[in-house]
C-alpha cells in the first residue's frame, strides 16, 4: 500500500517535518511493508522554507542578517530556487515566533527585515515568493518599504520610526524604484486591511496588542492606506483578499512591490509536488487544521483515503511519540 505523510505544523509541539516522521514511525508500528512518501507541508508562515528545501532539488539556503520585529540583529535564511524564483518566509524576519510573550508589542513591531530579506532575494531572480503567515507585526508593511528604500515622510520632512504607531504620522510617501523582480504574496488569510473583518480586529490581540490599543492600530492602517494610494500608483489595495494578512504586510506588498496575492497552502503544494505524491495514493496523513483540511480536499479527489491525526496536548517533549501512537492507533483501523 502507497501512503503520503503530508502534515503541516502541529500545534507548535513539532514541526512539518517531525511530525511527518512522528506519523510514519507509527504506520510503520502497524504496517512495516507499506510505501511511505513523507511531504511536510506548509501555508507560507513558519517553517515554509525548511518544508520547501527538503522537498525540491536544487533549492539553495541563502543567510543574512537582518532586523528582527524589534529591531534587533538576527540571522534569517531565504530559498533560491531552481527555477529562478526565491523564497522568502516573513516570519524568518519578523515571527511571532521569535518574541518572548513580554516583548510583542504589535505598536512597536517592524516589517523592515521582511524588506531585507527581499532586497537580498531579488538580485538575480525573476520572482519572490513571499510566504507571510506567523508575523508579530502590524505596521502595513511600513517598515518592508523602509527597507527597500520608499522614503515614508513626517510632516517635518523626517523619516518615520517603524512600528505601527508611528504611522500615524505619516504625511507622505516618496516611492523608490520598484523591486526588479515578480513578487507574489503566499497567505490563506482573504481579510480587508480595515474594518471588522480587518488585519487590526482579527489578528492585533493575539499579536500583543490590548483592547485599548485597537483603535488607535486601525486609524493609523487607515492613514497609511490613505497616503499609499494617493502617492503610489495602481491602488486601491485596502480592500483586495489578503491586503490584511499579516498586520497589513498583504497591503504593503501590493502597494510598494506591486505584489499580486496567491493561496499559501496551494502555492507551496506547488512548489512541494503534493498533487504528483498523491498520485496513485491509497491513504493520505495529515492533520486537523487548516491545512490539513487543504490535503484533505486534494487527497479526496484523487480518491484517497483521508486518516487525520489530532495534534498532541501537553509536554511538547512527549509530541512525537504522542503523535506515533495516534497514527499506530489510526493505522489499526485499516481494513485491508
Amino acid at each position: 500500500m502507497r501512503v503520503v505523510i503530508a502534515p503541516g505544523q502541529l500545534a507548535g509541539a513539532l514541526s512539518a517535518g517531525e511530525a511527518a516522521r512522528a506519523m510514519a514511525q507509527g504506520w510503520r508500528l502497524q504496517w512495516p511493508g507499506d510505501q511511505l512518501a513523507l511531504v511536510p507541508m506548509a501555508d507560507g508562515g513558519e517553517g515554509t522554507i525548511e518544508v520547501v528545501s527538503a522537498r525540491m532539488p536544487g533549492a539553495r539556503r541563502r543567510q543574512i542578517e537582518v532586523a528582527d520585529a524589534r529591531g534587533r540583529a538576527v540571522h534569517a535564511g531565504w530559498l533560491s530556487l531552481p527555477d529562478g524564483r526565491a523564497l522568502v518566509e516573513a516570519a524568518q524576519a519578523c515571527g511571532l515566533a521569535r518574541l518572548a510573550p513580554g516583548e510583542r508589542d504589535p505598536l512597536l513591531a517592524t516589517s523592515y527585515g521582511v524588506g531585507q530579506l527581499i532586497a537580498a532575494a531579488a538580485e538575480g531572480h525573476r520572482e519572490i515568493v513571499v510566504g507571510v503567515a506567523g508575523t508579530a507585526t502590524m505596521d502595513g508593511g511600513g517598515g518592508m518599504a523602509t527597507a527597500l528604500g520608499h522614503g515614508l515622510r513626517r510632516a517635518d520632512g523626517n523619516s518615520l520610526k517603524v512600528g505601527g504607531r508611528f504611522l500615524l504620522d505619516l504625511e507622505r510617501i516618496e516611492a523608490a524604484p520598484r523591486v526588479p523582480a515578480t513578487v507574489v504574496v503566499c497567505t490563506d488569510a482573504t481579510l480587508p486591511l480595515l474594518g471588522p473583518s480587518g488585519a487590526v480586529a482579527a489578528t492585533a490581540l493575539a499579536k500583543g496588542a490590548s483592547d485599548q490599543d485597537l483603535a488607535l492600530l486601525e486609524a493609523a492602517l487607515t492613514r497609511l492606506a490613505g497616503i499609499a494610494e494617493r502617492d503610489l500608483r495602481g491602488g486601491p489595495w485596502r480592500d483586495i483578499p489578503g491586503a490584511g494578512a499579516a498586520g497589513g504586510l498583504g497591503f504593503g506588498l501590493a502597494a510598494f512591490c506591486h505584489a499580486r496575492i496567491e493561496p499559501g497552502a496551494a502555492t507551496i503544494a506547488d512548489l512541494v509536488g503534493l498533487d504528483q505524491a498523491l498520485e496513485g495514493t491509497t491513504v493520505v496523513l495529515t492533520g486537523e487544521d487548516a491545512l490539513g483540511a487543504f490535503v484533505s480536499s486534494r487527497a479526496r479527489e484523487r480518491g484517497a483515503l483521508v486518516l487525520a491525526v489530532p495534534a498532541p496536548p501537553g509536554d511538547p517533549r512527549d509530541a512525537a511519540s504522542l503523535v506515533a501512537a495516534r497514527t499506530a492507533d489510526l493505522a489499526r483501523t485499516i481494513d485491508r
